[in-house]
């Protein structure tokens, strides 16, 4: 029988080397990452890489969750919309930080969509919103959110995500078509945004 609770702990005192921030630590360590992939990755799940989930998409290493959970500097109540909802592991991630009650998450591919809300739900992260449609178009009924970020590369930030993030708020995607740089945009009152780079990434591409 494996020993998840040591794994998960051991990953995230690995994860120190990369991310400073306490409380995004104590998600890493408490998010049962195990439960969402796939039974035949399961014996991966608390290794430091992606792992294929169906559908071409892949679970992001749990570095990457950090940091990006990092970067967002996210706080109890925070509205978050995540695009790129995946098996659901990085939306149950940032509920550890915001509450489950303020993260909805959009999947293109409704299966992914379909199994993610179930294991959210198993894993008491059911108050998490996920419905299945175009990532691009966001989920205006929720704005304006404090943060915004994406799961996959887009070529740049889709305006639609812009509008619905609030001034001063933030957000953060992979950008670029072949090379792609993790960039952490800040929305300002006339709607442009400042941005950040927080150097090259590789992800699958928004759908």
């Amino acid at each position: 029988m494996a020993d998840w609770d040591r794994q998960r702990s051991r990953l995230s005192d690995r994860l120190r080397e990369r991310v400073v921030d306490e409380d995004v630590l104590a998600a890493i360590a408490s998010v049962p990452r195990h439960l969402f992939v796939p039974d035949d990755k399961r014996h991966a799940a608390y290794a430091d890489r992606p792992l294929p989930i169906g559908s071409g998409q892949t679970i992001s290493a749990p570095h990457m969750v950090a940091i990006m959970a990092e970067i967002l500097d996210l706080s109890p109540g925070d509205q978050v919309l995540e695009i790129g909802t995946g098996c659901g592991y990085h939306a149950a991630v940032t509920a550890e930080l915001v509450g489950p009650e303020n993260v909805y998450s959009v999947e293109y591919h409704a299966p992914l969509a379909d199994d993610a809300r179930e294991t959210l739900d198993a894993t008491g992260y059911g108050e998490v919103s996920v419905r299945a449609g175009d990532g691009k178009q966001g989920w205006p009924e929720h704005a304006p959110y404090d943060r915004t970020y994406l799961t996959c590369a887009a070529p740049e930030f889709p305006a639609p995500l812009v509008d619905q993030t609030r001034d001063s708020g933030v957000l953060l995607a992979p950008l670029g078509d072949g090379q792609q740089r993790l960039i952490r945009a800040e929305k300002q009152a006339d709607g442009t945004v400042n941005r950040v780079d927080h150097g090259g990434v590789r992800f699958v591409p928004l759908q």
